[in-house]
């Protein structure tokens, strides 16, 4: 049958039912959403789909709700917010309705759970409190999605009625957006594992556009890449560091120090290459007019990093045998 009514509980709202709401109008645009706590309205049936209401957990009757005693569970134990059980059962139709690869959509469904989903559940079930985020914790989604309920002496009797629905729509934005960027992440790696085969020995790694290439590069085992060629629209070129780790900004090899803050003629004459245009001052990106000047640019960074680089078997400075 049909679903045609999607029953959600009335009164306050929080993320978890919001954001559920967000995948279950999309697979089912012409339900009405129904915000209630009438018994009649949350008993199961076969046109309907309920959720965080109704203190029970039945993925055959359609009700998926987590504040019984015994609550649903991930498999480590993180308890499941609405959120998380209508992602568990709704999450990978939901990303069919996108134009994403077959081949990608199990990945895609598995990152997005770890990292938008489940932080919803912990912040819903209290294990993990919006205050760890510190001085940005109202910026987080759930902070903000509470920003949109009524204020205390709001007493217009659809307030919660319009402010969730208001809600609603601007989670859409952020989910589909989320759900964009991981399937460009996807294709990202594939182009980038395909420019990392191409580089083959080089330690100069030649991209098509700019795109994240890291994954690909640490996947691929590449640690002879030094440093990232990319056009950009408008016709020139760029030249950046690779960063050692997904944390911090040390990279594998720096820009020529001399290059630093220079550009225009200054940093032709400095380089010795025509057509170097800009080098960052923290030595991390340059830019170039064409491909030629940039993999100039490129060579004579390499050169410079090896000249710079410990001697095999020499630590590093500051750093017991290399191991830092």
């Amino acid at each position: 049958m049909t679903i045609t009514t999607l029953v959600t509980h009335s009164g306050g709202f929080h993320a978890d039912e919001v954001l559920s709401t967000v995948i279950l109008t999309r697979l089912y645009p012409d339900a009405r959403v129904l915000r209630t706590r009438a018994r009649e309205e949350i008993t199961p049936a076969a046109d309907r789909v309920i959720y965080d209401v109704g203190g029970t957990y039945d993925p055959e009757a359609r009700i998926f709700d987590h504040h019984q005693r015994e609550s649903p569970l991930r498999e480590d134990e993180t308890p499941y917010s609405s959120f998380g059980l209508i992602w568990k059962h709704f999450g990978m139709d939901y990303l069919k309705s996108f134009d994403i690869p077959e081949a990608d959509l199990e990945k895609i469904h598995g990152s997005f759970d770890r990292g938008f989903v489940l932080p919803v559940d912990q912040v819903d079930n209290g294990t993990v409190s919006v205050s760890e985020a510190g001085p940005l914790s109202s910026l987080t989604l759930p902070g903000l999605i509470e920003t949109l309920k009524p204020v205390f002496d709001d007493t217009d009797p659809e307030g919660e009625t319009r402010g969730f629905h208001a809600a609603v729509e601007i989670a859409r934005q952020f989910v589909e957006a989320r759900v964009a960027r991981s399937a460009a992440k996807r294709r990202a790696e594939l182009l980038a594992a395909e420019a990392v085969r191409a580089a083959g020995d080089s330690p100069i790694l030649e991209l098509p556009m700019g795109m994240p290439f890291r994954p690909a590069v640490i996947e691929a085992g590449a640690d002879h890449l030094l440093f990232v060629v990319t056009p950009r629209p408008g016709g020139d070129w760029t030249l950046g560091g690779i960063r050692k780790h997904d944390e911090g900004f040390e990279q594998r090899a720096d820009l020529p120090a001399a290059w630093g803050g220079l550009s225009g003629a200054e940093l032709e004459a400095v380089s010795g290459v025509p057509g170097a245009t800009f080098c960052h001052k923290a030595l991390f990106i340059a830019a170039a007019t064409s491909r030629e000047a940039i993999l100039q640019m490129a060579a004579l960074a390499v050169e410079e990093a090896r000249r710079l680089a410990p001697a095999p078997g020499t630590a590093e400075p500051g750093t017991p045998d290399g191991q830092g």
